[in-house]
């Protein structure tokens, strides 16, 4: 009995070393995360780094677009520069730092957009990148409206970014639900998103600040109060 018993123990013994219970038992190696794609500053501001987005990239699988996916990509190729056109507009308007800051950003967004353009042999509606000039008729009447509604003061401008962000987000979002499996698009719509959740952020502060009441014109109360009043998403 007591052989048997002894037998057991040193099974038991074994097994735990086996499982990792030890301190020379196998263990499974460590995940490391992967570097954030975005870098953001303290107001908010959030830019995405080219050379580690290519990286990440190149280590996923290249799919197959679906026409939806594809439409997707092209919108939103378009609908980064016009954040960015619309803020580098509105600040020529008034000179108010926070539209210089963000059209910087905006333009890595639209780049990295562009990234994918590239990796799936899309042709890029952006051509020649002429300030103010869209391929999507939609997007060029809705800059021409934007930047008009934020002539009159830095308020009204204020008010153009919140909404800007806006479209962004919701539009994004309804692109995300769009995408079959494909982990490199979703790669970059996820940090897209996290950059234009801060940029609102950024943009309400501001509203704030000025004594403005901003209403959403495009997320509901709810989904824009989430948003707002919660911290900066730093990847």
């Amino acid at each position: 009995m007591l052989a048997r018993n002894a037998l057991t123990l040193c099974c038991t013994l074994l097994l735990a070393a086996c499982s990792g219970g030890g301190s020379g038992g196998l263990t499974e190696a460590p995940v490391i995360p992967a570097d954030p794609i975005i870098t953001v500053a303290e107001d908010g501001n959030t830019q995405i780094t080219a050379d580690t987005l290519s990286t990440q990239l190149e280590a996923l699988p290249l799919g197959t677009l679906s026409d939806a996916e594809t439409a997707g990509l092209l919108l939103m190729r378009e609908e980064e520069k016009l954040a960015r056109d619309v803020y580098r507009a509105l600040f020529d308007v008034h000179g108010t730092p926070i539209f210089n800051n963000i059209a910087d950003s905006e333009q890595t967004h639209t780049d990295a957009v562009k990234a994918l353009l590239d990796r799936y042999n899309l042709v890029d509606p952006v051509g020649e990148d002429v300030p103010g000039t869209f391929e999507n008729a939609e997007l060029q009447s809705l800059y021409t409206f934007l930047v008009a509604l934020g002539q009159a003061t830095v308020l009204d401008a204020l008010y153009v970014g919140a909404q800007v962000e806006e479209l962004d987000i919701r539009d994004i979002e309804t692109l995300k639900a769009e995408v079959v499996d494909n982990e490199d698009i979703l790669l970059v719509y996820d940090n897209l998103l996290r950059g234009s959740r801060n940029h609102l952020r950024a943009f309400h502060r501001q509203i704030e600040a000025a004594g403005g009441v901003y209403l959403p014109q495009y997320l509901t109360d709810e989904a824009y109060n989430a948003i707002v009043t919660t911290g900066i998403e730093r990847g």
